[in-house]
């Protein structure tokens, strides 16, 4: 009996362990050098965006950062997504509705487009930030959680949005980021579509 209910409770521990899921997408300029078992993440000054994705199983995900920026520590506790920063820059995103090729938006109007603009530059600045509206501004050396679903996508800095199909039925769920000096830069350019008002 005892071994009987000694093996039950190790199957419920394995099954509670294979239920943590976790994808952890760590960006980073140049190459990042990852261990899991030891738990660590190091980043130089290198050259170029790189992302490298991790599934984990597993409770509580910790690693020790040691980056151009500095150590940190950073844990990861829920399930779902998650972007850890070891770029010496700050990173932004938001969550980008899905449509279908022949239903996007190809035309902005001038009020669509000041719109647009208003909401980067609240992001670029840290403003407006918040789980609710599905954006994310995540300074050097943080990981953030972007979503319980551990299979959503993200596209990152310097990508191009990818294609996108739905799947049985569901629309997929995309998180797009950039790095701060591309929205500086896409402001600048969104900025000179603008019709200055008539007098």
């Amino acid at each position: 009996m005892r071994k009987l209910l000694f093996g039950f409770s190790l199957s419920l521990l394995m099954l509670s362990c294979a239920n943590d899921p976790k994808t952890i997408v760590v960006m980073s300029k140049g190459a990042a050098d990852i261990d899991v078992n030891a738990g660590t993440i190091q980043s130089k000054d290198g050259s170029g965006h790189e992302e490298k994705t991790l599934n984990v199983n597993s409770k509580k995900v910790s690693f020790k950062l040691n980056t151009p920026v500095g150590e940190a520590t950073v844990e990861m506790l829920d399930n779902g997504l998650y972007v850890v920063n070891v770029k010496n820059d700050t990173i932004i995103g938001s969550y980008q509705k899905y449509s279908k090729a022949d239903k996007a938006q190809t035309v902005l109007t001038q009020e669509v487009l000041k719109q647009k603009i208003d909401s980067l530059i609240l992001l670029s600045e840290g403003k407006n930030v918040s789980v609710e509206n599905r954006n994310f501004f995540i300074l050097p050396n943080q990981a953030t959680k972007i979503t319980n679903n551990a299979d959503a996508q993200v596209v990152g800095p310097y990508h191009q949005m990818r294609s996108a199909e739905m799947i049985d039925g569901k629309e997929p769920e995309i998180y797009r980021f950039y790095s701060i000096k591309e929205i500086r830069e896409m402001i600048v350019k969104l900025q000179a579509l603008t019709v200055a008002p008539k007098e």
